[in-house]
């Protein structure tokens, strides 16, 4: 999920004073992350590329049945530190443990976390849970939170950088890096933060999907801050968390401020689990393994850095 943002607005006005009537954000990693592209970032532009609007949801949706004994999970082969196919990322470890308790075993389905992820895999009913989706995606029904994240600022400690917000003035002359979403450039939330901001020219962009034929494609914006190709970048947390560790140059992992920009665009977001719209079944037993597996999970995410923004949940917190 990196794995998985773009905001869409929409604002009505009342008489002189301005009244915002309605807010809809509509997140592009969401993967994104999600981001997050990261699965988060990923996910969040799949909810853009791949719905199409409805007034009838619960009655079009078809239902298929679990095979028993089994938790088919939908996944990325090659989107650390969310998922591969050798079950080295978090979210691999968290479904085992949901699967243990479930007395099931894991059985993936793997597909890219591009454009036609959720309707090749959890809307076709080749598998049934997705282990991180922003929480109230529509194109799933979704747990209940397990942990929230955040954007963050990532930069080589020996720079002696103290970045910590957006309005720092040395985001306006410092080679800031971006991530992208597909071919078309789209751009996640810190582009558009920078660009209200009129910093563009010292900004580059990162494709999120990065080259596949490569091992863990979005890891190459931290790449370049470790290589000193650019002087920090905004990346989703639980992937610069996760790489940051790795480098073996020390780098800063900073949360961004403000959590929420002027005028709504959100910089932290809640995570959960998706089963199909209509698996309230599933959905259910997989709530209560999260209650029950809260700790250990809190601890998986712990072990692969993912900043935290829900210590008020009992979360390790950044």
């Amino acid at each position: 999920m990196c794995l998985r943002f773009l905001k869409s607005k929409q604002f009505s006005r009342k008489g002189a004073k301005a009244q915002r009537k309605t807010q809809t954000i509509s997140i592009i990693s969401l993967r994104l992350c999600a981001f997050a592209g990261n699965l988060f970032l990923l996910t969040c532009a799949l909810s853009c590329t791949d719905h199409k609007p409805t007034t009838t949801v619960a009655a079009t949706v078809p239902q298929f049945k679990r095979p028993a004994g089994v938790l088919r999970v939908c996944a990325d082969p090659n989107n650390l530190p969310f998922s591969n196919d050798r079950g080295e990322g978090f979210e691999n470890k968290i479904a085992e443990l949901l699967a243990r308790d479930l007395n099931e075993r894991v059985e993936y389905t793997w597909w890219a976390q591009r454009r036609g992820f959720f309707r090749n895999t959890l809307k076709s009913g080749a598998c049934d849970l997705v282990v991180g989706v922003p929480s109230g995606f529509e194109m799933a029904l979704t747990t209940k939170p397990y942990y929230r994240s955040t954007y963050v600022f990532l930069y080589r400690k020996d720079r002696g950088l103290n970045i910590n917000s957006l309005d720092d003035p040395i985001l306006k002359t410092a080679r800031i890096g971006v991530q992208i979403i597909g071919d078309d450039f789209s751009n996640a939330p810190p582009a558009h933060a920078l660009s209200r901001r009129n910093i563009v020219q010292n900004v580059r962009g990162y494709t999120l999907y990065g080259d596949y034929s490569q091992h863990d494609p979005p890891a190459r914006i931290v790449d370049a801050v470790a290589k000193g190709d650019i002087d920090l970048a905004i990346v989703w947390g639980p992937l610069a968390g996760y790489f940051a560790k790795q480098s073996p140059v020390p780098l800063e992992v900073v949360p961004v401020s403000p959590q929420i920009d002027q005028p709504f665009l959100p910089f932290v977001f809640d995570i959960s689990m998706g089963v199909r719209r209509g698996d309230q079944e599933l959905r259910d037993q997989v709530e209560q393994v999260m209650e029950k597996r809260h700790g250990e999970i809190d601890r998986i995410l712990e072990d692969y850095r993912v900043p935290r923004v829900d210590t008020e949940k009992g979360g390790s917190g950044v």
